[in-house]
């Protein structure tokens, strides 16, 4: 029996687990309960390997014109890395943990038993506060069952995981109650048994999933008063090993569930926290996050899991509207400029929002046909989504401040269509190169005021133009004025466009918010 991995059989593993995770993925969120019974471990796992195997396929897509496979280091760091860049939820990081540590052991030309060792003391590490009775113990079980192992080391850890899986209910107060397996854990069996079936072309027969021991009785849970933290914020993050350091404690201070994975200048990082705006700020001290998802956990503490009747999913180009989206109760999916969300990302958010109908606000032009694209598969899988066709994020600011999910879902979509609609939208950015515009022929450098999408102000003073660019909106008529600041902009400019809409413009009321992201500046005028 192979006790180490050549790239085909890294390959056939990721293949294969992706499969396993697959079939079994809607099982294994109906068993979670813990960190948080929000419904979406076997989800979070699939999407991480799914992102692996897409990495390990690409590998191989590179030496298709050559006769030689890659080497077995490339292949699992492929997988390791894949992992890590689309690793989802608590899990989903720690298994991207995992992989990174059997990656460096493969890499070294270690055996299965040293790199599953290596797997399950960096996870470990990964994890701010370690807690038993969870994937960590399966992972530590499978690790230490390898390591004694005669022979057919990937055989031996399975075995191990799945005694150590059917102890968690022992070990956890909140399993036995409920009176199931780790969901993390499990997902992670699913995960070793197709290592098993990679390096020996046999499957072993899995465990039952839900109740491991007949004599335990599920019992009722105690009441949700203290729920927990609010938000799940997720992001990748480049920094140093040192930033790294400093951004764990603060985040520990923050909320709990902390796990930060990876190395060499990417992280992931994951918490659950009360103030979103304050874990992603955090990371920009840090370095550079991007990717980030902040998730709303509204009731999903209590037992047992159930969707939410309405949510919302907001695309939004900066860190400070993130916060702000999710503090209203959105689920939101970052923008970056030139890196616009796939469908797959828009789906994804919608899934987290564990909800039964779905606004979806894409809060941007050149999302619309992204937008209808993932709606049409989330309703495919049984969601109602309303797609709103926001242009602008001061659109969807518009809509979300009169969502109110306690009306029938149609009204609360008209009424959110009413005030996206009713809202007129406009950007200052800076001109890369000479162009014709609408408003005549700009310059590099020159500033340029976009009103509901075409240049309508060409100036060369920043507040000036933007200045010029709300009498012209104002001029129409308005009633309220917001403004969104990028990080390159600041507090100063936004002070003084609230002191001219005071001064020149009677009975028209500003906000201002900080959006973060390359935006310089966003205006809507309802």
């Amino acid at each position: 029996m192979p006790q180490t991995l050549d790239a085909a059989a890294v390959r056939t593993w990721c293949s294969l687990a992706l499969d396993a995770l697959g079939r079994e993925r809607e099982e294994i969120d109906a068993i979670n309960v813990y960190p948080v019974a929000d419904g979406d471990t076997g989800t979070n796992l699939y999407l991480t390997v799914e992102s692996a195997a897409q990495a390990v396929e690409a590998v191989f897509a590179a030496h298709e014109t050559g006769v030689s496979q890659p080497a077995p280091a490339d292949a699992m760091r492929s997988m390791a890395h894949g992992a890590l860049i689309g690793a989802r939820g608590n899990s989903g990081t720690i298994l991207a943990q995992l992989l990174r540590g059997m990656a460096e052991r493969i890499g070294e030309g270690d055996h299965l038993a040293g790199a599953l060792e290596r797997a399950a003391l960096l996870a470990r590490e990964a994890v701010a506060h370690p807690v038993e009775g969870t994937i960590l113990t399966v992972a530590g079980a499978a690790a230490e069952a390898a390591g004694s192992a005669v022979d057919d080391a990937a055989m031996a850890a399975y075995t191990g995981a799945r005694a150590a899986l059917e102890a968690t209910p022992g070990q956890l107060a909140v399993l036995e109650r409920a009176g199931v397996v780790d969901a993390g854990g499990r997902g992670l069996l699913a995960v070793l048994g197709a290592l098993v079936e990679a390096v020996s072309g046999e499957a072993p027969a899995p465990p039952p999933l839900a109740h491991v021991r007949a004599q335990s009785t599920p019992q009722p849970a105690p009441p949700c008063a203290d729920a927990g933290p609010a938000f799940e914020v997720i992001y990748l993050l480049e920094a140093d090993d040192a930033a790294v350091t400093r951004l764990k404690t603060r985040l520990d201070g923050l909320g709990d569930s902390l796990v930060v994975v990876g190395g060499d200048g990417l992280w992931n990082v994951h918490v659950h926290v009360d103030d979103a705006g304050a874990a992603v700020e955090a990371g920009v001290e840090a370095g550079r996050p991007y990717r980030i998802r902040i998730t709303h956990f509204a009731s999903a503490h209590c037992d047992p899991p159930e969707r939410v009747q309405r949510a919302v999913v907001a695309v939004v180009p900066g860190e400070g509207l993130a916060g702000l989206c999710a503090e209203a109760g959105a689920t939101t999916v970052l923008a970056r400029p030139g890196e616009p969300p796939a469908s797959g990302e828009l789906v994804d958010a919608i899934r987290r929002a564990h909800a039964r109908e779905v606004v979806l606000l894409p809060n941007s032009a050149e999302l619309r046909h992204t937008a209808a694209a993932a709606a049409e598969q989330a309703r495919t899988e049984g969601v109602r989504v309303a797609l709103i066709p926001t242009r602008s994020a001061v659109q969807g600011i518009a809509a979300l401040a009169v969502h109110e999910p306690d009306r029938r879902f149609d009204e609360d979509v008209v009424s959110m269509t009413s005030a996206a609609g009713a809202t007129r939208y406009a950007e200052l950015v800076v001109a890369e190169r000479q162009s014709w515009t609408m408003a005549g022929v700009c310059q590099a450098g020159d500033v340029l005021g976009l009103i509901d999408g075409d240049v309508a102000v060409i100036g060369t003073d920043v507040e000036a133009t933007a200045k010029t660019v709300l009498d012209r909106m104002l001029a129409a008529g308005g009633e309220l004025v917001t403004l969104v600041r990028g990080e390159s902009v600041p507090q100063e400019l936004t002070d003084s466009l609230e002191g001219h809409v005071r001064d020149t413009h009677l009975a028209v009321d500003t906000l201002s918010y900080e959006g973060g992201g390359a935006t310089r500046l966003l205006i809507g005028v309802e």
